[in-house]
């Protein structure tokens, strides 16, 4: 087997995180994908791989040849395009990572829209409220809320969102509305477990800042769980606009303390291939760029 093929083997047995996995894309046998990814092994006398009975997962060494590996293939690809004289179609499978209700709510009606114009491009999702190293699982485009450490990613800001207070109407009927972040202290309040129990959120006040810091009445390891008791009027909490977005529209939620809003925080497409991303990538970034940009949730103020 060649070393181009060797390279592309391992390549897809990260990115899919198994043998059999790798084996059904690429079209070949398991035993013909662990053979090619030994031979690898031996031929640049590292170990790649950590190869357990449930999973497979990266060495150190092989975290470096992903990316370079991924960056080589992309460029032959790039390269046979350019003596094919015109670009190739977009073909292949591609991984794409978002915040939760980011991602179940914006991200993939325009996946869906971008699978029916590729036929030959297939997708999965990885919707987590966290921050994954895109490298080493293997994903080929994301979406960031927030400001962006310094990293070898492609970034492409596509819009802002903002934080804002948030609660049901019935439960300000009832509780008062509260006119000063400092009058959050007699509330209810709901922070994201991720924050801890004791909450920490920041305001703006003529242009400076303004804190506010209490225990929270409940702490909530999910932005789900924190939307339905806010809807039942349980509570208030703070929360991105985006994830507002379908309560402030349908009466639900209503929004509180808009002039103390700090500064908004950007949305980003990025991926880990820059100017010789793949044909799928670029497409997919090219699509996700170009919608995002036309949606109302990330057009606000400061963008």
């Amino acid at each position: 087997m060649d070393r181009f093929r060797e390279l592309q083997v391992f390549v897809k047995v990260a990115e899919t995180g198994g043998f059999a996995a790798a084996a059904r894309l690429l079209a070949m046998s398991p035993p013909a994908v662990t053979r090619a990814v030994s031979a690898l092994e031996a031929r640049l006398n590292a170990r790649l791989l950590v190869r357990t009975t449930r999973s497979v997962r990266l060495t150190e060494n092989g975290r470096r040849l992903l990316a370079d590996g991924r960056s080589i293939l992309n460029a032959l690809e790039q390269a046979e395009e350019s003596v094919g004289g015109s670009p190739q179609a977009p073909r292949g499978h591609i991984r794409v990572t978002a915040p939760v209700l980011f991602g179940c709510h914006v991200v993939t009606p325009i996946l869906g829209a971008f699978l029916d114009r590729f036929d030959e491009v297939t997708a999965e999702t990885l919707f987590v409220d966290r921050v994954v190293n895109v490298v080493e699982e293997g994903l080929d485009v994301a979406i960031r809320i927030g400001d962006l450490p310094d990293s070898s990613l492609t970034a492409i800001r596509v819009g802002s969102v903002c934080r804002v207070v948030a609660g049901a109407p019935a439960y300000f009927a009832r509780h008062g509305v509260p006119e000063h972040p400092a009058d959050l202290a007699g509330h209810r309040l709901i922070n994201p477990l991720a924050f801890g129990s004791r909450i920490s959120w920041s305001f703006e006040q003529n242009g400076k800042p303004l804190a506010f810091e209490s225990e929270a009445r409940l702490a909530l390891n999910t932005n789900d769980a924190i939307l339905e008791l806010l809807r039942g009027g349980w509570g208030i909490s703070r929360l991105l606009s985006y994830q507002v977005a379908t309560g402030v529209r349908d009466g639900s939620l209503t929004t509180v303390l808009d002039a103390f809003r700090p500064a908004p925080v950007p949305v980003h497409v990025v991926h880990p291939e820059g100017r010789i991303a793949s044909a799928k990538v670029r497409a997919l970034v090219d699509f996700m760029v170009e919608n995002l940009r036309r949606n109302e949730i990330l057009q606000v103020a400061g963008y």
